[in-house]
């Protein structure tokens, strides 16, 4: 494995009834707070009205920024950005999914920064400071609550990137699975898609002698597997909600892939894809992550071998590694399919006439992309037309 250093310093409080933590953890950073959360779905299932009670009973003065969107926007950022300038703002609370903590990270770095926040997305500039936020889990998916990246879309300019800075990482992260409960079906479907997405995008590299982190990634792919479709029978189970829960955390908190970077093309284009339509981020991933993985089959197909036999129980006998390693391809997007993810871009009527367009914004940043296989825009094109 390559050399590492291995840094994450949020707090994880994880369990039921956790949301009375924050009248411990909130104090210590001040009284102004910025409450940032999205459609409404908290105020629906009561939880707003938890973490107002609670800034109460530490005498918080609350400001709001409601109304961050599924794909969190730079002009959102933007608002929060210019509370938390006028009023003073001590500390952000994100309550919420993985959106809406990527768009308090982007507010929290602004917010220290002469800078626009879009030149700190895009890398033009870096953050040196940001507030300090925590966050109210309330859907398992991104793994945002335990790291420093976020992914912030402009829709002026159809771009949408991922970024990350040292400085945003959060405080601390409440993890209740109740809060997950009202979580509707489709959109645990995209979580659980989305934290297998971020376990297989570690997986394939070529850096050498992984074998612990080799198994802690299939052990964490065969746990979500074991325990998606028995969720999605049970919307309400403690137990089940409790597992994903977790494991979403730990699919992308720098644990299991320590001394070692993953591929991430994938997460690439579907960034292009959903910056161009605004889709479901895991949506678009569990119809672009099996054509990629057809498509860098042979750039080390004893990984994709070894994927197949331990994750998905494909038997060897008999067959080439290339076999071997496509029937476990297959046995991924069935699996997917049979959950209720789509499977084509024309689920969500995307056709021909965007490919060009989307395998354009896959190299903005740069000509090439990927780290277990380079991916140039004519690459993009070729997976974004097998996906269609």
């Amino acid at each position: 494995m390559n050399n590492f250093t291995f840094y994450n310093p949020t707090k994880l409080i994880f369990g039921k009834g956790q949301i009375d933590k924050i009248t411990e953890e909130i104090p210590q950073y001040g009284k102004k707070v910025l409450l940032v959360y999205g459609g409404g779905s908290i105020k629906r299932n009561g939880l707003y009205d938890q973490v107002k009670e609670k800034l109460a009973e530490i005498n918080a003065e609350v400001f709001e920024l409601a109304g961050v969107e599924p794909n969190p926007r730079v002009t959102t950022a933007r608002k929060g950005i210019e509370i938390c300038k006028s009023e003073g703002i001590d500390f952000l609370l994100a309550v919420g999914g993985g959106s809406t903590i990527d768009c308090t990270k982007a507010i929290a770095a602004g917010a220290k920064s002469e800078h626009d926040i879009w030149d700190i997305v895009t890398k033009k500039v870096a953050a040196k400071d940001a507030l300090p936020f925590g966050t109210i889990l309330t859907l398992a998916a991104t793994g945002s609550e335990m790291n420093a990246g976020s992914v912030i879309t402009n829709w002026e300019t159809n771009e949408k990137h991922g970024w990350g800075s040292p400085y945003s990482f959060p405080k601390f992260s409440i993890l209740d699975p109740v809060n997950t409960f009202s979580v509707p079906r489709d959109q645990t479907i995209y979580g659980i898609v989305d934290m297998m997405s971020h376990v297989l995008e570690h997986y394939f590299h070529h850096v050498s002698n992984t074998p612990f982190q080799d198994r802690m990634c299939e052990g964490l792919l065969r746990t979500v597997m074991e325990t998606a479709p028995k969720l999605l029978e049970d919307l309400e189970s403690y137990e089940h909600r409790e597992t994903i829960l977790y494991c979403g955390t730990m699919a992308l908190n720098g644990v299991v892939n320590m001394g070692y970077s993953g591929d991430w093309a994938t997460h690439n284009l579907e960034h292009a894809v959903s910056a161009v339509h605004d889709i479901p981020h895991g949506g678009g991933l569990a119809i672009i992550f099996p054509n990629w993985m057809k498509y860098s089959l042979d750039e080390n197909a004893g990984r994709f071998k070894q994927l197949a036999e331990r994750v998905f129980d494909v038997s060897a006998d008999g067959k080439s590694d290339r076999e071997v390693a496509l029937e476990g391809i297959e046995k991924l997007r069935a699996f997917w399919n049979n959950i209720g993810a789509p499977s084509t871009l024309a689920d969500y009527e995307i056709k021909k006439d965007s490919v060009e367009l989307m395998a354009e914004k896959t190299v903005i940043a740069n000509a090439s992309f990927g780290n277990f296989k380079k991916l140039t825009k004519e690459d993009s094109a070729a997976i974004f037309e097998a996906s269609l």
